[in-house]
């Protein structure tokens, strides 16, 4: 790999590479993620890598990160036609790539449409992808995660390589300013503001970027997934923001249990140093920045960004006190400017397009699109990329295709363990800083997760107030002891042992650590348990009142019972209860013991005859 010494040596590079590659030809693409890998891509790679070996067929392959739709995992998309196959076994790669080569498509392979139950071959008529503006993750379809070749040769480093041969920094933040990009880590600070105020600090003992990659909400991947599928975006936006600011140092603080992130991440680097994309005297200007990484090791409060700043020198992960802030005395005393994973991938789109150009999608104060992971009770699962202001229905019911199950949607939480829990008839409010956070969540670094009439709301606020709980670091009373007690309420209440002055207690209690923590995992703590409160207050009064769980979740409050009239007597049920509770005679019907069982359902799950009852 030859160095390059100039930004003209950089777009002939790119030339030399889309010359080399001659004619468009067939390209199965197999998406690697780690949602990918689990499902078993590396099976498909292995057959398409044996079918290919040596073969007279004209057919391309390439190995990328996550395309988003981690449910239909493992997949193939065919390039150019844009063919879709879900759920691909290794037998069906030849097939796939014999089609491929002649300009075909394997019908009984394709996505089926669950409303018509016709077959669809392109990925972007796919209901799942149709109403998606994809941005960010679209560019993990066309490049190799471990070939910054492929990455240049997609257009990869144009947008600094534009920046830096303009030669004024100022000109920069101005069209991060005009674009109206707010940081995607969930605070949603202007990033130009941010920027301009970072490049009028002193820059004595040198400015250091850091990209926040401490992803730590339950059920959130998108920053893992950009930073495995095209982590060359994250360097290129740093190269930016670094020449925009005046920085001179960048760090990457990735959390461990990330190994593929941290595996192609790695890699990415030293490429991009090979290549003279990092390190002195950049593309042979006066612009020199290189970047380091940092694992940390998974403390949910390190996403914090002082909390982070101390974990990155070595210290205990602890959030501190502001001001100052992290611009004015970070890492060693020195100015810091963090922004997350998402927020470093817009940048060299923002530089590409143009400001205002960027500033079209989404909607007044919340301009571009925003990566959500949709998960749980939801059809669909996997990432979806959509513009700033679209509503959680079009998410939930269009993009994620509705329930997965029968039982109906109840809710969304969004914003993780930090956020709130939106109800379905405000499924029409729009996704954006200021909306959720007007209906008591916020939108964090884009966590949804999805839950229908079978979820118990107080069930759910308790698991994410045990989580939160578990993560705080403990450096405020509040916050340390408070969690601890409404936990302990929350878990009276669902025990049946709660009372109605517990109801006052909570908030009280919420509204004290909301007010009295000094980081945003105190902050946002409560919010859990205020947004169902406010949403679903009649099912803590369902708990406390008539000792009832209306989702008929909370094993204490459940109890198990046989109707004598729908009882076969085929005693499926009294093979299976591990407590011996269920007695009675064959083809009559049987009945349970409530002081002896344990409440494990099994009697359910077994029942043939819809016999057994969840009382």
């Amino acid at each position: 790999m030859r160095r390059l010494h100039s930004v003209e040596a950089l777009a002939a590079m790119r030339a030399d590479l889309i010359a080399a590659r001659g004619s468009p030809l067939p390209t199965v693409v197999i998406p690697a993620g780690t949602c990918g890998q689990a499902s078993g891509a590396n099976d498909l790679i292995r057959a398409a890598k044996r079918e290919l070996l040596g073969d007279g067929r004209k057919v391309r392959l390439r190995v990328t990160g996550c395309h988003g739709f981690c449910q239909m995992e493992p997949s193939i998309l065919i390039e150019p036609s844009r063919t879709f196959y879900p759920r691909v076994a290794a037998r069906d790669v030849p097939r796939i790539i014999e089609a491929a080569a002649a300009g075909g498509v394997v019908e009984e392979l394709l996505f089926v449409d669950p409303q018509s139950g016709a077959r669809i071959r392109r990925q972007d008529d796919v209901p799942f992808f149709r109403k998606q503006v994809r941005t960010i993750i679209a560019r993990n379809e066309r490049v190799d995660p471990l070939r910054i070749e492929d990455c240049i040769e997609a257009g990869g480093y144009a947008a600094f390589a534009a920046a830096l041969g303009g030669g004024d920094p100022r000109a920069v933040i101005d069209e991060v300013k005009a674009s109206g990009l707010r940081g995607r880590g969930g605070a949603g600070f202007p990033t130009g503001r941010k920027w301009e105020l970072f490049a009028q600090r002193p820059a004595s003992r040198g400015k250091i970027l850091v990209c926040n990659a401490d992803e730590g909400d339950p059920g959130a991947y998108m920053d893992r997934s950009v930073l495995e599928g095209n982590p060359q975006s994250i360097i290129e936006g740093m190269l930016i923001g670094a020449f925009a600011t005046g920085a001179s140092e960048g760090v990457v603080y990735v959390r461990m249990e990330y190994p593929v992130a941290i595996k192609h991440l790695k890699t990415a680097l030293r490429d991009a140093r090979e290549l003279g994309l990092l390190g002195a005297h950049i593309l042979g200007t006066s612009f020199s920045f290189d970047i380091s990484l940092v694992k940390g090791a998974g403390a949910f409060v390190c996403g914090e960004e002082t909390a982070l700043l101390w974990s990155i020198e070595g210290k205990m992960g602890e959030p501190r006190q502001r001001p100052p802030f992290p611009i004015e005395k970070g890492i060693e005393d020195r100015p810091t400017a963090i922004n997350n994973v998402e927020t470093w991938a817009n940048i060299p789109v923002i530089i590409e397009r143009g400001g205002r150009e960027f500033a079209t999608t989404g909607t007044r104060n919340n301009a571009g699109t925003k990566i959500f992971s949709l998960v749980g009770k939801v059809k669909y699962t996997g990432l979806v990329e959509v513009p700033m202001g679209t509503t959680i229905g079009e998410i939930v019911y269009e993009i994620g295709g509705g329930p997965s199950g029968k039982a109906p949607i109840k809710a969304v939480q969004t914003g993780g363990p930090s956020g709130g829990c939106i109800p379905r008839d405000a499924f029409d409010l729009p996704v954006d800083y200021d909306s959720l956070s007007r209906a008591g969540s916020i939108m964090g670094s884009g966590g949804m997760i999805v839950m229908d009439e079978t979820t118990c709301m107080v069930d759910m606020a308790k698991f994410f107030l045990m989580f939160t709980q578990d993560e705080s670091c403990g450096k405020c009373t509040f916050c340390r002891i408070g969690t601890k007690r409404m936990l302990e309420i929350l878990e009276r209440i669902t025990d049946g042992k709660g009372e109605e002055s517990d109801i006052q207690l909570l908030q009280d209690l919420a509204y004290q650590i909301k007010n009295n923590t000094i980081c945003g995992l105190g902050q946002t703590a409560p919010n859990p348990v205020l947004t169902t409160l406010k949403y679903f207050g009649d099912e803590y009064i369902a708990h406390i009142r008539d000792k009832k769980c209306p989702a008929h979740s909370c094993s204490a409050l459940v109890t198990y019972s046989i109707d004598p009239n729908a009882c076969k007597g085929c005693a499926m049920c009294i093979k299976a209860c591990p407590a011996d509770a269920i007695t009675g005679e064959k083809k009559k019907a049987h009945e349970i013991n409530t002081a002896v069982c344990v409440k494990c359902g099994k009697c359910l799950e077994t029942c043939k005859f819809n016999a057994v009852i969840k009382n």
